[in-house]
This record gives structure tokens, sequence and C-alpha cells, in this order.
């Protein structure tokens, strides 16, 4: 987590390297939330503007709110009010743009996550740091792109800067999945719902009828519907049948097992 007390990086608007935007990033993501938001966002305006004008700005200024505005706008793709990492990547140039990168060769949430199904093997959220090469390069290939060696070390080595902030060679589902572009983070949707693992449990059974120890896409579709309308969360149509389909991406031919259902919905995965 950043300093507040220290100099902010400079935002000097010629190109980044991957690893110069994850300290922008992080200075000013102060509370490691993975947004830029609120105090923070005033913050990296202010420093933007400097950076453009080469001088000063008031933040109390009419004319420094309506920029922001216009800013917020235009880069606020999900208009949530908050920055996030791939939005960001947008605003700054970056020499490789990293994650834009990621946004163009990750064609769906599906996709990430069957890369992730064969990576995570024992089904617990995480993928450990040593497996983390395999899975960038299978997103890769998936896409048709074109990389070498080094740069997959490269990015590997950028990810687990990025998500491993603890040291303990494992980087979450939920964490990673920040690197899709904002309207595939179906992830996202779930971390305001996430359910204890009694509740989990409670709730895996009931839709699992026969004691099979998996539920089917029908299934899963009842469930999704149930937990959205107790959440008071209204999803339409077609983002019910996204989720599903990213859902199911982790299924063993069409068939969900717990510790697959767990790890997107459950607040502690027991595995």
């Amino acid at each position: 987590m950043a300093n507040s007390a220290q100099q902010p990086p400079q935002l000097h608007l010629a190109e980044f390297t991957a690893s110069q935007f994850l300290d922008i990033w992080k200075h000013f993501d102060v509370d490691g939330n993975g947004y830029i938001e609120g105090k923070e966002l005033e913050n990296f305006f202010r420093e933007l503007e400097v950076a453009r004008r080469g001088k000063g700005a008031d933040a109390s200024s009419v004319a420094f709110r309506e920029k922001m505005k216009e800013f917020m706008h235009r880069f606020d793709k999900n208009a949530d009010g908050k920055i996030e990492m791939t939005e960001l990547a947008q605003i700054l140039p970056t020499e490789e743009n990293f994650l834009l990168c990621f946004r163009m060769f990750v064609g769906s949430s599906a996709e990430f996550m069957q890369a992730w199904r064969k990576h995570d093997e024992d089904r617990s959220g995480y993928i450990e740091s040593n497996e983390l090469k395999g899975f960038l390069s299978d997103l890769l290939q998936k896409a048709n792109r074109q990389y070498d060696d080094k740069k997959l070390n490269e990015y590997t080595q950028t990810i687990l800067r990025m998500f491993d902030l603890n040291g303990d060679g494992k980087l979450g589902l939920s964490e990673m999945a920040r690197l899709l572009p904002t309207e595939e983070n179906f992830l996202l949707k779930f971390q305001s719902i996430k359910v204890s693992a009694e509740q989990f449990h409670s709730i895996f059974n009931y839709y699992d009828k026969d004691g099979s120890g998996y539920i089917d896409e029908q299934e899963l579709d009842t469930l999704l519907k149930d937990l959205f309308e107790k959440n008071k969360m209204v999803v339409d149509a077609k983002s019910l049948s996204s989720y599903k389909r990213s859902i199911m991406a982790l299924s063993d031919g069409g068939k969900l097992y717990r510790t697959e259902l767990e790890i997107v919905i459950c607040k502690d995965p027991s595995v």
C-alpha cells in the first residue's frame, strides 16, 4: 500500500513501462481496494492536470470540477465514479500497454475461466505463482497472439507484482479477473453478494436435489436468479446468460461441482 507522504510518481505523459504503471497505480490506490476513487481520484486528476499544463491546479475551482467531470465521462466506461486498473491503462500511455493487451486477447470471461479451470487443478480459487506462466501462455494462444519467452516472463512478473501483495505465491481468481474488460468482469458482480462457507453449502445442497455433488446449467440458472433476487439486484436476461456461460466454463462437461461454484460465490472457499 502506498504511503501518502511519499512524493507522487511523475505523470510525465511519456510512455510508461508496465512496472512504472503499477507504481503509479499503487501510489494513487491508497487503500488498495482496486479502484481510484473519492479523494484518491481527485489527487490523481490534480497530478494529471499538473503534468498536462505544467502548473498547479485548484481542486476547489469550478473549472477543475468541470474538467474532472468530462474526464470521467470519457474514461469511466461503466460510470461507477471510480477508475479501475484497465481504465487507467487507457489514460496513461503505457509502453506495452500491458493491461490493454489483456483486454484484447482475453476475448471473453468464459475463455478466462476455461484457462483458469485448467491451471487451478485443485479448485482452490488460486493459481500458484509457478503455474502463472502456463496460464498466461494459454490465454495468449487462444487469441493467436505472437509472443516470445522474454515477453511472457515479463508479463508473468508484472502480474505477480500486481496481485501477490502478501508474497505468498498465490494469485486469487477475483483479483486476477480485474484484468478482464469491465463489461466482461462478471466476478465483480458477485463481490457484493458473496456468502459465507456455511451459507454456500446450504445453498448448494438445496439446488443439488439428488445429492450428486454437482448442479447443471438449468439448476445454476435458478440458483443465480434466486441469489440476485434475494440481494435485490436486477440482472437482465443477457447478463444472466453471460454469467452462466462464464461459470459453466469451470464445469466438467456440464457438471458444476461444489468446489467449482464455491470459488465464485463464497467469501472463504474451504478447499
